[in-house]
């Protein structure tokens, strides 16, 4: 294998090092000014005082992580622009939070999501729940610390766990030091950097491909832009309809229902400024998604003739947008600097948030139930808790170097166990009849379900012709040039055809059950969801569910929607253009105007009667 395509000069160390430093920075000044703080709940949801923007910035940066630096990208350059389709997710998903999961939250003014499940179901379900949340994500954390160093290791050649574990800890020491206030404005500070990785990227690129029009030609050409794929078969693993509903069913469960999210916009100061956090994060989420497409598009615009991984200078596909940087970039000092601040960034923010939540759900739900502990050993014990969490992930990082492919890992994770989470708590809130035993009966059934299908797809892989990769080439590659892109030291494949081929596929050995394991894994969440819901309610019906009384607050309300308030006003509108408005403009039809003064008294005296 050749050497990496650049390396790190002093400026990108002095670049990313800045990064990380004002992030320390946010910790450090937050713990200054709120050092007087003695309550756990300031400390894990900013005393509720936080305004829209910031945590509508936070609510982006949280879930937008390295993954999507790094994997988003290689995905358009090897199956295609199709995850494009993201987009009408995020909107349904917004809707569908802001409508369902909002109100009822915020009315109650938890600070555990999980508090919700004891208030409706049982301590148990309460219990389940949150141990549910800590293992997912635990996970999910480690994969998400260990994306960016593998990158850093790629470029830089920084040593790999040198990189897990100072991750690691610059994100512990800020969100033990300033708890929630410092994780959102730090989200905020890497968010604008996020954005500014992808923009130098695309810049560069589009510079050297000779225009945007060009890099959609190539994309075009290359079959990348591959959005009109409407086809209906589950098995498929990306079309129109399995990135909008399996899409959309794992966006809720992030949004909707996840701790790390639930506690910003609970945090809000009024109900008003939280629902605009979750439409102003939606503009953030489409920039992002674009950004992320069009980097996907560059990728294989530049290296559509000569594919770097099938030439094996690099050995998986996550390490294409470093590689790409390192290559195009490496005559601009500090610019590959920033590109990998922008990695680091994605990956410090969704720890951050992921750290804060863990401890929140532990102090509130472990912890506060069971002991009679002060607010002030709470709130110590909160940044304890944090600490120890930060150590925990760094950990779990370890695991995440033996999965596969990061950004389906990650998703993965997400629709295993959100997905009947996400069951759980659309019991609680949409369906009186639900009672505890429907409750953990559907939670337990949609997880088993979820974990059968999850884990048959690892073991039975979806056939290729379900995947469909597309075509990669190693045609144009020029390995006696000099300043072709660095490629002078790689022998030439050997194989006859340069083209890269999907095998053949041996379905001989293959079980009856293997079509149903090679579900698309953005159905596992719908999968698991629907699981919980039906048999949750099946049982509640069969244990007496139908004469339980549930306090309203638990329950979503009509008049809690914004859409009741729209239809209302749709429906006075209406009714004063066609005439219908009140009793008096039938009157005026039939027996001409009356007089006004004796009119009001007789609608009062009318109205008085018994």
């Amino acid at each position: 294998m050749s050497p990496v395509a650049g390396s790190f000069v002093a400026l990108d160390y002095v670049v990313f090092a800045l990064m990380l430093v004002v992030s320390a920075a946010v910790g450090v000044y937050f713990a200054w000014t709120d050092r007087g703080q003695t309550n756990s709940g300031d400390f894990l949801t900013g005393g509720r005082r936080l305004t829209a923007l910031p945590v509508s910035l936070s609510l982006t940066a949280s879930f937008m992580s390295a993954i999507t630096v790094l994997s988003n990208p290689a995905e358009v350059y090897r199956y295609g622009a199709s995850i494009g389709f993201y987009a009408l997710a995020y909107l349904l998903t917004m809707l569908i939070t802001s409508e369902v999961f909002l109100p009822v939250f915020y009315k109650l003014s938890i600070t555990s999501t999980y508090e919700y499940l004891e208030l409706r179901f049982s301590r148990t379900t309460r219990l389940l729940g949150t141990v549910l949340f800590i293992v997912q994500t635990i996970l999910y954390t480690g994969i998400v610390i260990y994306a960016p160093a593998l990158a850093l290791n790629h470029v830089t050649g920084i040593d790999l766990w040198g990189a897990v574990i100072s991750t690691g800890v610059v994100c512990t020491f800020y969100c033990t030091m300033g708890g929630l206030k410092a994780v959102v404005w730090t989200d905020v500070i890497q968010l604008g950097v996020m954005l500014a990785g992808f923009l130098t990227v695309i810049v560069r690129s589009v510079v050297l491909q000779g225009g945007v029009v060009a890099i959609i030609s190539d994309s075009q050409d290359g079959g990348r832009l591959n959005f009109w794929d409407f086809d209906p078969n589950p098995l498929r693993r990306h079309t129109f309809w399995t990135l909008t509903i399996g899409g959309t069913f794992i966006w809720v469960s992030v949004y909707g229902i996840n701790q790390a999210q639930v506690q910003r916009y609970i945090a809000c100061k009024s109900m008003t400024h939280a629902r605009l956090s979750l439409y102003i994060n939606l503009l953030g989420l489409w920039s992002i998604l674009l950004s992320s497409v069009f980097a996907g598009m560059c990728l294989y615009s530049v290296y559509k003739n000569c594919d770097p991984w099938s030439t094996g200078l690099i050995s998986a596909l996550d390490q294409l947008m470093p590689y790409l940087v390192m290559d195009i970039l490496r005559d601009y000092p500090g610019l590959p600097g920033l590109f990998v601040a922008a990695a680091y960034s994605g990956s410090l923010s969704t720890v951050s948030s992921s750290i804060n939540a863990l401890a929140a759900v532990t102090v509130e739900d472990l912890i506060r139930p069971y002991t009679s502990l002060s607010e002030k050993h709470l709130s110590w014990m909160s940044k304890g808790l944090t600490f120890s969490y930060g150590l925990l992930c760094i950990g779990m990082a370890g695991l995440a170097s033996l999965m596969g492919g990061i950004l389906q890992a990650a998703i993965s994770i997400f629709g295993i166990i959100g997905g009947p989470l996400l069951g759980l708590f659309t019991l609680g809130i949409l369906c009186p009849c639900a009672n505890s035993k429907g409750a953990v009966s559907g939670l337990v059934s949609g997880l088993v379900v979820s974990l059968w299908v999850g884990i048959g797809a690892q073991i039975y892989p979806p056939p290729p012709e379900m995947s469909r990769p597309l075509p990669l080439t190693t045609d144009g590659c020029n390995f006696t040039t000099a300043n072709t892109f660095n490629w002078t030291a790689t022998a030439l494949p050997t194989q006859a055809n340069s083209t890269v081929n999907i095998p053949a596929h041996d379905i001989s050995s293959r079980p009856l059950l293997a079509d149903f394991y090679s579900l698309s894994y953005l159905y596992f969440s719908p999968v698991g969801t629907i699981t919980a819901i039906s048999v949750g309610l099946i049982v509640s019906v069969l244990t007496g569910g139908c004469k339980l009384k549930v306090e309203p607050r638990l329950l979503l309300k009509k008049e809690d929607t914004t859409f009741y308030y729209f239809i209302k006003l749709f429906k006075c509108r209406v009714e004063k253009r066609s005439g219908q408005l009140d009793l008096k403009t039938d009157r005026d039809k039939k027996f001409g105007s009356s007089n006004p003064a004796f009119s009001d008294f007789e609608l009062t005296k009318s109205g008085a009667a018994p």
